[in-house]
Order: structure tokens, then sequence, then C-alpha cells
């Protein structure tokens, strides 16, 4: 028990730090790359199975620009109270609603209750584009555009009836 033995250090030879271990051939690169948002969104997005007819890209481009024009004049109905109200006491126009609503439940009766009322209606892929095209900050559901206000005869109509007649004329298109 006198005496004492030297016990061999932890660092050998055998054990090498990994940085210097050799790379092989099959190495993997550890980097993060650069994505673009574009790259990182989902190219789809939910659109329900009820959401006929549905507008294309360059139909729900120019009904974006439509409404746009017409809320500055405030033309527009906006949510799914306003709009019913407005039909029941028969207003003509133009209702767009929205395909990822969720539930469907809460605009599934609007298609009808336009129909009834000889009312075109269309499908848009987004609640949130439809609205931002409305100027404001919330999504929304269902929007009813009606041209010349209340009235009927506000002169603001004059902006975008070209626009909103080429619209019409594309929405009756969809339902043939």
């Amino acid at each position: 028990m006198g005496k004492k033995t030297k016990t061999p250090s932890k660092s050998s030879s055998k054990d090498k730090p990994v940085e210097d271990t050799p790379t092989k051939a099959m190495d993997v690169d550890t980097k993060p790359s650069k994505s673009t948002a574009a790259e990182t969104a989902p190219s789809t997005t939910f659109v329900s199975p009820l959401a006929v007819p549905l507008a294309n890209e360059k139909l729900a481009k120019a009904t974006y620009k439509v409404l746009k024009k017409a809320s500055k004049h405030k033309h527009v109905r906006r949510g799914v109270k306003e709009v019913v109200k407005s039909l029941r006491k028969g207003s003509k126009g133009l209702v767009v609603m929205a395909g990822n609503v969720a539930p469907m439940d809460v605009i599934s009766h609007l298609p009808v209750l336009c129909e009834d009322n000889t009312v075109p209606y269309v499908f848009i892929p987004s609640k949130a584009d439809l609205g931002a095209s409305c100027m404001t900050k919330r999504p929304t559901c269902v929007v009813m555009l009606v041209p010349g206000g209340k009235t009927g005869t506000d002169p603001g109509i004059a902006d975008y009836k070209s626009d909103y007649a080429e619209l019409l004329e594309s929405v009756a298109k969809l339902h043939a």
C-alpha cells in the first residue's frame, strides 16, 4: 500500500477532438440554408369543397381591385349579418365570399340566398385578402358590392363602373 501508481491521463492519442478527424466524402453540410419566405410558405391554402364557383387568380385580382375602389366610396357591405340584411331588403350587386372560412356553416346559406334573389356571387381563396381589399385590417368572410351605395345614385360609381361590368361578365361565365 505504500506505493502510488500513476493513472494514465484521460487525453490520449486515441481520443482526438472532433475537429481533428479527417472529413469523409459523404459529409453533409450542416449550415442552415438561406430560404426565402416564398419557399417556406405553403403553395396551396385550404379552400372548402363547397366554395363553387371559385375565382381563378386573374379574376380574384380583378375582384380585389374593384372592391378597393368601391370601398373608398362606401359601396361595400361587410360581414355575414350586413350582407344577409342587404339581400333580404332586395339590394342588387355582387356577393364575394371567402373559400377558406372555417366552419363553412357560417356562410353556407348565402349561395342559396343569392340565387333566390338573383344576385351573382363568387368565392375567392382567402378571407384575409378579402378583408384587405375592403380596406380593413380584419379578415372578412363575405362582402357585398352594392354599386351606387345605399341610394343607388351615388356619383362615385363612375370610378369603377367599367371594371364592375367586366367583373359581372366574368362571374356570369363561371356560373354557366
